[in-house]
Parts: C-alpha cells; structure tokens; sequence
C-alpha cells in the first residue's frame, strides 16, 4: 500500500514540470483508500530536475552518473472517517540531487522527448 502511495505523490510532482533546475519539497494531495473510501491527504514530496549534462565521449560501458530528486522521506498515519484501518502515506521532509540508486530507481536514459524550457 506504501508503495502505490509513493508512485502517486511522485506520479503527481512530475505532472508540474518547471523549466529551473533545482530539487525542492512541493506541497500536494494524493488521494488515500481504506475500507472502500477514499479522501485526500495534504502532504510534501520531491520535485524538480537535477543538472545532468553528458559528456562528449564516452567509452564503452562507461556512462556518466546521472543525479535525480530525492529526499528524506518518513511516513504518517491517516484514519479515513469510519474506518479502523490506517493508511500511511509519504511525507518528504528535504530533498536534495543525489546520485541515482540502481537498487531502486530505473537510471536508464529517458527515451522521450524531454520539452525545452523555450517551448513553455
């Protein structure tokens, strides 16, 4: 359950691309279930874009450290109205760049197209 209420807050944060670099706590809601009724819950995640810039060569297999959002995260308790079972829910308490973590982050390079600051 922790889980799919972290790809939420994290799904939301990245709905508000800005155009600055930077890795700031943004406040937003992200609805919770339990007991077949839902509410939101006002909470704090991660967002922004980290600097990354490749180099011109790279050797084989030898790729440049990629840096994402990340934070301090610890987790509260929500009681939905008339449901004994809590729910938690993410809470980002800072955020920094930090260098990918291949355990549980997909560090790949993105294979869209990212949209330049001059087309907003």
């Amino acid at each position: 359950m922790q889980l799919v209420v972290m790809a939420a807050a994290l799904a939301l944060a990245g709905a508000r691309q800005s155009c600055s670099f930077g890795c700031r706590p943004t406040n937003t809601s992200i609805k919770v279930e339990s007991c077949g009724s839902s509410e939101l819950v006002y909470t704090t995640v991660c967002e922004g874009q980290c600097y990354h810039e490749d180099p011109v060569y790279l050797e084989p297999g030898d790729w440049a450290q990629q840096h994402v959002c990340s934070g301090d995260w610890s987790y509260e308790v929500k009681y939905i109205s008339g449901c004994p079972i809590a729910v938690s829910y993410p809470v980002a308490k800072s955020c920094e760049c930090t260098a990918c973590n291949l355990g549980n982050t997909d560090c790949g390079r993105f294979p869209g197209d990212v949209p330049s600051c001059s087309s907003y």
